[in-house]
């Protein structure tokens, strides 16, 4: 049996040996502190090869081979690895051993997401990005299930390992955690702080308990102190920089906390979150700065802390709605029209001392169906004339666009962007989507297909293409609040396609039309998840979606008569329900706590 080895400053000074095959100059630009270089660390790990769901078991082939404690060549399962003893079960890097079915722990692998797929709804290029997704056993992996990463006050099972499932013991989170044996938790957190880093683009969007909703810090205050101490008390090791260096083969890029492991201080802070009782000062100057129908923008002043103040809460009418991280503006989507909103914020530093709240104010949201901007893409501000086929990136009133794979030196109407095998897509929009029209045109040689257009990670129509310059319009996509746009999945991978004249229409609010407010009733409304629809069975199947406060969709269920609702590991906060039968719909508020 061989020890994990831990990988540390002072082996690197004694042996003058680096471990880690980094390119020469990778990290050239990583030259900030704070919000800033997890900018720049984006900016360089951003745009990788999406070798596809099924490539991670060829990924795994050269990633995840246990070299380091047996050594005898079998999958290295970080939910079955016994780091002192023989392990329970071993599996073969072959797909014989790979699931299908399991009852039981050593019955088959599979891929493990430690941010669960369903937080991005399974979109690309997250769901086959192998630097977060690793092959384990697959009854525990079915046992952790959507649950967080956290230390656990009470097991209500254990694996074969010593991974423990049961209720949290992460201050401010009361749900089920799932807790790797100490060997591994600093491998986890890495891969939770390259998921927030990688994802810089999209994450504020992403609902799940260890997020806090916003860029930066991108993580809940609470998990992120336990992760930061999973990183310090479990170092980076032999087998983390393997894997790094495997998959950087495979995807051309790495993940920099395990190359530079002090970027997690450099960037979060000092790494540890100190004993203190003392809370922060009260927010001052709450102040709305513009609305639409469906949002509220906010601003206000700083607090102050003896230690550092790392998130702000906002409460809309007395629940919390949003946290904005360290930052001290917001923009609150997925409110009523014509609705007055009660609004606060209070302050929290590490340890979750709170503030006293700030200044209450109310604010009217506007009337139904206006928003204030359109999104209109030209082209013409793409980086300079290229054939080379790269990653390009530029703004565009305030939203930036990313082509991954693509070229600069193509027309149609004037300017276009040309993308092959990549994607086209553009930061969040906080003002929906209610209809897109964009102008395609297939270059050189090839046949005509299509991109899916996705928005929050969900395949809302198709763009096709030919040899033809064809404009193209999905309408009806009414999605409000903020939006994140992608064009992926070209039908052929090696088909060289141009965008242009690209418009969207805003959308301000979601759909209350048709049915009455009394034909759906919802009890207990609050509740802890679990809730009843309450409505007359002649009405027939219903289709229930469960949506964010920032328009991401986070609940689905087509096409039941079952009116019981289970969520699973929601946080706390306010939801909006949309029930539709045919082309009726009606939105209502619910209330999770």
């Amino acid at each position: 049996m061989f020890m994990k080895q831990k990988i540390t400053f002072l082996l690197f000074l004694i042996s003058g040996i680096t471990l880690a095959q980094i390119p020469a100059g990778y990290y050239n630009t990583a030259t900030g502190s704070g919000a800033v270089l997890k900018t720049q660390l984006y900016n360089i790990i951003k745009g990788h090869t999406n070798n596809g769901y099924d490539g991670l078991y060829t990924t795994y082939q050269t990633s995840d081979i246990d070299s380091f404690y047996e050594n005898d060549g079998t999958i290295m399962d970080m939910y079955s690895e016994r780091p002192t003893a023989a392990d329970p079960y071993n599996y073969g890097s072959g797909p014989s051993q790979r699931c299908g079915n399991y009852s039981s722990e050593g019955d088959c692998y599979n891929r493990e997401h430690i941010i669960p797929q369903s937080t991005f709804s399974s979109a690309n290029p997250m769901v086959a990005d192998a630097h977060f997704i690793t092959p384990t056993d697959g009854k525990v992996n079915g046992m952790r299930s959507n649950y967080p990463h956290g230390n656990v006050a009470t097991a209500s099972w254990t694996s074969l390992n010593g991974g423990k499932l049961g209720s949290s013991a992460v201050s401010g989170y009361t749900g089920t955690v799932f807790e790797p044996i100490n060997e591994f938790k600093g491998d986890i957190a890495r891969m939770y702080f390259y998921f927030v880093t990688r994802y810089e683009n999209t994450v504020s969007g992403y609902s799940y308990a260890a997020f806090s909703g916003n860029t930066f810090p991108a993580l809940d205050s609470a998990f992120l102190s336990m992760l930061m101490t999973w990183h310090n008390n479990d170092p980076v090791s032999a087998f983390e920089i393997t894997r790094n260096n495997a998959i950087y083969a495979r995807q051309g890029n790495r993940n920099p906390y395990i190359d530079h492991p002090e970027y997690v201080a450099m960037v979060w802070g000092g790494g540890s979150c100190p004993a203190d009782s003392v809370a922060p000062s009260v927010p001052t100057t709450l102040t709305s700065t513009g609305n639409s129908s469906s949002t509220i923008s906010l601003t206000w002043g700083a607090s102050t802390d003896n230690t550092a103040v790392t998130n702000y809460d906002v409460y809309v009418n007395g629940v919390k709605w949003a946290s904005s991280g360290g930052t001290t503006s917001i923009t609150l989507s997925g409110l009523d029209p014509s609705t007055t909103y009660s609004i606060y914020v209070v302050a929290k530093d590490c340890q979750n001392n709170v503030s006293s709240p700030s200044n209450t104010i109310n604010v009217n949201t506007a009337a139904p169906g206006t928003c204030s901007s359109n999104v209109n893409e030209t082209f013409e501000t793409i980086p300079a004339n290229s054939s080379a086929y790269t990653t390009n990136s530029w703004t565009t009133g305030g939203i930036t666009w990313t082509a991954t794979d693509s070229r600069t030196d193509q027309t149609i109407t004037s300017r276009a962007i040309t993308v092959r095998n990549g994607t086209l897509s553009a930061t969040a929009f906080a003002e929906g989507i209610g209809s897109l029209t964009v102008k395609t045109q297939l270059k050189f040689a090839g046949s005509s297909g299509s991109f899916n257009l996705k928005v929050n990670g969900t395949t809302v129509g198709t763009i096709p293409y030919s040899s033809t310059a064809t404009s193209t319009t999905i309408s009806n996509i009414n999605i409000p609040g903020n939006v994140i746009i992608s064009f992926e999945d070209n039908s052929t991978t090696t088909n060289r396609v141009a965008f242009d004249d690209l418009t969207w229409i805003c959308f301000a609010t979601l759909s209350t039309e048709n049915f009455t407010e009394n034909t759906f009733s919802i009890y207990p409304n609050p509740s802890n998840g679990n809730f009843r629809i309450e409505y007359d069975p002649a009405i027939g199947n219903i289709n229930v979606e469960i949506f964010s406060a920032i328009g991401q969709k986070v609940f689905e269920k087509q096409n039941i008569n079952d009116t019981n609702i289970s969520t699973n590991n929601l946080q706390k906060g306010i939801y909006l329900l949309k029930i539709t039968n045919d082309s009726k719909s009606i939105v209502k508020k619910i209330v999770i706590n």
